[in-house]
């Protein structure tokens, strides 16, 4: 695969703010729950308390 510098599609964005929706919700109800969740932070994975805050952009 090659990297390019087009921008992504409009069906690309809207698969990506799917995806990232979808990981939304997963996180904030493991929060609710006050279940753990795994999460990829600096190139390492770290496994989080119950109290993990959702971040958007």
């Amino acid at each position: 695969m090659t990297p390019t510098s087009a921008p992504p599609s409009q069906q690309t964005q809207a698969m990506l703010k799917a995806l990232q929706l979808a990981v939304a919700k997963s996180l904030e109800k493991k929060r609710r729950l006050g279940q753990y969740a795994v999460v990829w932070d600096n190139g390492q994975a770290v496994k989080t308390d119950g109290d993990v805050r959702v971040m958007s952009k």
